[in-house]
C-alpha cells in the first residue's frame, strides 16, 4: 500500500492506493517549503488529513510538491512526512509530477499553469531541460497569480474598465489599499493573487479580461515554451489555470503552431497510473 500526494501552493491531493485501486482520497491546503516552515507544513498535514491516514503503514510515500525542486527544501517536507507516517518517503517536484502524469514514459514538454507556472522537457524518464519558473515576482507567466497581478496592477492605478471595477469591488469588497496590504503585509501573497486570477475566469467575454488573459498566456509561450525544441514534440498542460482558460490556451498555442492535445486540471490520476506501472 502506497500513498501519493500532489501539492501546489494552494491545494494538496492525497491518495492511498494499492496498484491502481484507490482506497482513499483527501484534500488539504497547499504546501510549499519556500513559504512555509516544517512546523507549518506538519500542521497542514496533521490537521488536514483524516485520522485514518495515520493508522496505515505505507510501503512508500510519493510526494510531489511546489517548492521541492531543490534538495534542501524538499528535505523540509520529507522530514515532516517521515515524522508523521514513519514510512519510506520520496519527495519530488511538482514539475516531475506533471511530466509523469502527462507523458508517463514518453517524451514531451510538460507545462504547469496553476497558482504559479513551470515547464520542462521530459525524455520519458527524467527532466532534461528546465526553464526557471522565477516565482510570482520574476516569472510564473501564464499562471493565475501572474494574471491576478496584472489585473490588480491596473486596478490600483485606476486603469481597468469602470464597470468591471464596480463588479470586482461589489463581489470581493477589495479596495486598492486592501490589495497593497494583502500583497506586502500578509503571508502567501501568491495565493491571494491567484484567487484574483481565477475570479477573472467568469469574465472572459469582457474584452479587457480577454486581452489580459491572452497577453498572460503569450508571455508563457514566448518566455518558456519557445526555449525548448517545441516543434519536435508534444506540448501538454496540467493545472487549474490551464483547465479554466483551456479555450484561450489552445487559441494562443495555435499562434505558435502548437496543437495542445491534453489539458488536465490535476496530476493525481496520471500519477496513480504511473506508479502502478513503474513502482
Amino acid at each position: 500500500m502506497n500513498m501519493i500526494a500532489d501539492s501546489s501552493s494552494t491545494k494538496t491531493d492525497w491518495a492511498i492506493v494499492e496498484h491502481q485501486n484507490i482506497i482513499a482520497k483527501a484534500t488539504t491546503a497547499g504546501i510549499n517549503p519556500f513559504f512555509q516552515t516544517r512546523r507549518e507544513i506538519s500542521r497542514v498535514i496533521r490537521l488536514g488529513l483524516p485520522e485514518d491516514y495515520f493508522k496505515h503503514r505505507y510501503d512508500k510515500i510519493y510526494y510531489y510538491g511546489a517548492g521541492c525542486n531543490n534538495e534542501a527544501r524538499g528535505n523540509i517536507v520529507k522530514a515532516s512526512l517521515t515524522t508523521q507516517f514513519r514510512s519510506h518517503t520520496v519527495v519530488e517536484s511538482d514539475l516531475l509530477a506533471a511530466a509523469r502524469s502527462l507523458f508517463n514514459n514518453e517524451a514531451g514538454i510538460a507545462c504547469i499553469l496553476g497558482t504559479g507556472s513551470n515547464s520542462c522537457y521530459y525524455d520519458g524518464e527524467n527532466i532534461q531541460k528546465h526553464v526557471r519558473a522565477g516565482g510570482y515576482i520574476f516569472g510564473d507567466e501564464g499562471s493565475a497569480a501572474a494574471l491576478g497581478k496584472m489585473f490588480l496592477s491596473d486596478y490600483v492605478k485606476g486603469l481597468i474598465p469602470e464597470d468591471l471595477a464596480e463588479v470586482f469591488m461589489r463581489q470581493t469588497s477589495i479596495n486598492p489599499d486592501d490589495v497593497l496590504t494583502e500583497v506586502y503585509n500578509k503571508p502567501l501573497p501568491n495565493r491571494f493573487l491567484a484567487q484574483i486570477g481565477y475570479f477573472l475566469a467568469d469574465y472572459v467575454s469582457n474584452s479587457y479580461v480577454e486581452e489580459l488573459i491572452t497577453k498572460n498566456l503569450r508571455n508563457f509561450f514566448t518566455r518558456n515554451v519557445c526555449q525548448y525544441q517545441y516543434q519536435d514534440c508534444k506540448v501538454r498542460f496540467v493545472g487549474l489555470a490551464a483547465s479554466k482558460f483551456a479555450i484561450e490556451l489552445r487559441r494562443v498555442a495555435k499562434e505558435f503552431d502548437i496543437e495542445v492535445d491534453e489539458i488536465r486540471d490535476r496530476s493525481m490520476e496520471g500519477l496513480i497510473y504511473y506508479h502502478a506501472l513503474i513502482p
